[in-house]
Formats: structure tokens, sequence, C-alpha cells
């Protein structure tokens, strides 16, 4: 009865206590002590230029981030989106170079390929049971073969103009469409990650997916929901990237599924699933952008840089692995405290 009464009466936590709680938050202050740091370390760094530079260098990680934490959240992986960015880019630029289509249709048919790419993973994965791992290391290769196939291992240009002003052009001749197109899937995603009914079922799923099952969820269904969801954002990164460079490279997207998995595990995921949020992504790929701009404003050698991203995706993995045993030793900890309890009220 003591017991009860202490938690009947407990007070909730209050706002400041539930903020620093969260992962984004720890996330959010290495930001923006790394921000404070790189302003000091380089006199360019704060610079319009500059800014705009690192945010646009992160806009096409960050919108294929905001599609992997979908796949994540329930407990898979999507090796293959690097190569259908690239994939994408390269059908929009054979279509308006070559075939001569229209800009919009070129655009519509690259992103048929994106979501029509992840229907097929996400029904294979969550139909037939095979391992996502094998599914999309399988599209990462089939994806960048086509890639060569269509370009020749050649660069497709020049692009129309109304196709690369979208990469390109600005609003209001201040910010570049990526980064207005990063930042609106960002916030309106986070917000339907956390608050729609519907997307919550992802929790659910990467929790317990048997569980989830049992209570009337469509897990399936949602899978294959959430790798469409990451084939389209694939797409729209690869439309963009393209347009950006006013031309579509077979070398297009090398390693973008790295750098995304990276950012989601940095912001707060985990790869076992149940956990993560678009901003906690965001915020992840903020961080990597910032770590490579500073790099590069240092002066430090390329290779190296690589090695760092190497590192650090190395560190988000043994924090995931920490974060993973953590929540496998409290739920333990319940449980036996469930158990002693039962065992209690029978004596």
């Amino acid at each position: 009865m003591k017991t009860e009464t202490k938690v009947a009466g407990a007070k909730k936590p209050g706002f400041l206590k539930k903020l620093t709680q969260q992962r984004e938050f720890s996330i959010f202050l290495i930001v923006v002590a790394l921000f404070v740091i790189l302003s000091f370390a380089s006199p360019y760094f704060l610079s319009e230029a500059n800014l705009m530079s690192v945010l646009l260098g992160l806009s096409t990680e960050s919108i294929i981030a905001c599609g992997m934490i979908m796949v994540i959240i329930t407990g898979g992986i999507d090796l293959s989106v690097g190569s259908v960015t690239a994939l994408v880019g390269a059908i929009c630029g054979y279509c308006m170079k070559t075939l001569e289509l229209p800009v919009i249709v070129a655009i519509l048919i690259g992103l048929a390929v994106g979501v029509s790419i992840g229907f097929i993973n996400g029904t294979l994965i969550s139909r037939l049971g095979i391992n996502a791992f094998i599914i999309t290391l399988g599209w990462q290769y089939i994806a960048r073969g086509l890639v060569m196939v269509v370009t020749n291992g050649l660069n497709i240009s020049p692009l129309p103009k109304a196709f690369n002003n979208l990469g390109q052009g600005k609003l209001f001749g201040a910010i570049q469409y990526p980064i207005i197109v990063m930042l609106v899937l960002m916030v309106c995603g986070d917000i339907l990650l956390r608050k729609s009914r519907f997307f919550r079922q992802n929790y659910y799923i990467g929790n317990n997916e048997k569980a989830a099952a049992l209570t009337g969820i469509n897990v399936p269904k949602m899978k294959t929901i959430n790798f469409m969801i990451n084939g389209a954002l694939a797409a729209v990164a690869g439309i963009l990237l393209t347009a950006r460079l006013g031309s579509a490279s077979s070398t297009a997207g090398t390693n973008l599924e790295f750098k995304a998995i990276t950012a989601v595990i940095l912001g707060g995921a985990s790869l076992a699933g149940g956990s993560g949020t678009i901003l906690g992504a965001f915020l992840g790929s903020l961080l990597m952008g910032l770590i490579t701009n500073g790099l590069n404003l240092l002066g430090v050698d390329v290779y190296w840089q690589t090695f760092v991203i190497g590192c650090t995706l190395l560190l988000a993995v043994i924090l995931d692995n920490f974060k993973v045993m953590q929540k496998a030793k409290e739920r333990r900890g319940i449980n036996k405290d469930v158990v002693d309890t039962g065992e209690k009220k029978q004596e």
C-alpha cells in the first residue's frame, strides 16, 4: 500500500526535466558547442555564404535521413537509398536530355522509380520475411549498375534551365530550394511521426513486432509504406541533387546511405528499432555537416575527413549498442520487480 500511495502522489516531471531527458537535447548541446568552437577557430565560419553552404550540403542526406528513420524505427534498414538517389537523377537526366521529355514528366517518372523500388523492397521484406540487409544490399548493386547503364559511366548534361532551377534557384533570392524542401519535410515529418496515430504504430512494431501484430496493427502494410516513403524521399533527394549539380552524375549518391544511417543513430534512433525522431535525425545530420565543414575550413586533408566520418559511424554504432544493452537491462529489472511483487502478494 505504501508503494501505491507513493506512485499515486508522485509529481510529474517538469518541462525542463523532460527536455533534458530527451536524446535530441544532448545532440543539440553538442551542435551548439561545435558551432561556438568553429566560430572562434575560423573567421569564415559565421559568414552567410558558409552557413548556407553547410545547409545546402546536408540537405540531400537530411532528406534521405527523414525516410531512413521511418524504416529504422521498425527495426529495418535500407542500404539502397544512395544508389536509388543516383538512379533517379540519371533517369531524369536521360528523359530530359535524350528522350526530350518535359521537365515535369521526367520528375514524375523519377518519383515513380523511387516509390516502386521502395514498394518492392517493402513487399519482399515484410511479406516473404527476407532480411532487409540482404534485400537492400542487392538493390544497392542493381540500382548502381542501372546508373552506369543509363549514363554509360559519364555525366548527362546540360539539363534544362527550368529543371536546374529546382536545385540552384532561391526563394525571394535568399534561400535555395533544397534547403526549403529539407526544412519543410523535417518539420512536417517530425510532427506526423510524433502526433499521428497512424505513424506512431511504427514504434510499437519496432519495440515488439509480434505484440504489435496481435493488437491489430497491419505490420506488413506499415513496413511496405515506410519503404515506399523512403524510396520517394530518396527520389526527391536525387532530383534536387541532380538539379543542383546541373548534370546527372554516375557517381552521385556514393555512401549517402551510410551518412544517413549515421545521422539517424547519432540523433537517438536505435538499429534495434522502437526509438528515434526526425528532429533527432536532422540534428545528427547537422552535427556531421558541421564536422565536415570545420575540417574543410581548417584545411584538413580530404582523406582524413573520410577517416573522421568512419570514426563517427563507428562511435554511433557503439553508442547504439550501449543503448540497447541499457534498455534490455532496464526491462530485466522491471520484470524482476514484477515477479518479486507477485511473490510477496502470494506470501
